[in-house]
């Protein structure tokens, strides 16, 4: 599994400096929604920029415009961009032709999606990389977590991968080891720790186990 971390209630210069604390030892860093709404792809431009071997995710879930918007992102640096699965399956076409014209990668949010193995049988057809199961923040605590979700995804893929996001922490990576998805998202759960390198480290371990991890 791959850790990725989520910047999402920072600026792109408190981002710039998080992530020279943990470039070396993370698998994905992911500009929010939250920070993109603020300040555009300024911080996506300035992660890629100091940090070229790190992969670089833009989560600017596109729901129209597709190609025109994933352009944006990839032209600014992203590695990967993020489109909602309620988009139209021809927003998503043009993320994924898109992504393949730079050389990069698409991920789809199923945020809001409640049946999730026929939309994901849809996607996965459509050649996207990545299905992401996704618990809101807004609905955290209020219906099941996110890996419910993922146990529904994983027996429906054939080409694409499984991610998970949406309050993980220390306490559910058992249960994600048990699942084995490609990627785990965690935000707060790192980046509201007073030493994030130390809690991406121990995040790494629980996950992979000593194993080698991150852009070293």
């Amino acid at each position: 599994m791959k850790l990725q971390i989520a910047f999402d209630l920072m600026s792109a210069n408190d981002a710039l400096d998080a992530a020279a604390e943990i470039y070396d030892i993370i698998d994905i860093i992911e500009v929010g929604t939250p920070m993109i709404v603020r300040e555009g792809m300024v911080p996506v431009r300035m992660l890629k920029k100091s940090y070229p071997d790190t992969t670089v995710l833009a989560d600017v879930k596109i729901v129209d415009g597709g190609d025109i918007e994933s352009a944006d992102a990839f032209h600014a640096g992203a590695d990967i961009v993020t489109v909602l699965a309620a988009a139209a399956d021809e927003t998503i076409k043009g993320v994924v032709s898109t992504a393949v014209r730079y050389g990069k990668k698409t991920m789809v949010d199923m945020i809001g999606i409640s049946d999730i193995q026929k939309r994901a049988e849809e996607l996965d057809a459509l050649g996207v990389d990545y299905i992401c199961v996704h618990t809101a923040v807004d609905v955290q605590g209020k219906r099941e977590s996110p890996y419910h979700d993922l146990s529904l995804l994983l027996p429906v893929l054939k080409n694409s991968k499984a991610a998970v996001a949406g309050g993980v922490n220390m306490a559910a990576i058992p249960v994600l080891k048990d699942l084995d998805p490609e990627i785990v998202v965690a935000g707060s759960a790192l980046t509201g720790q007073s030493d994030i390198r130390r809690a991406v480290l121990e995040m790494q371990d629980a996950i992979k186990g000593g194993k080698t991890y991150g852009n070293s």
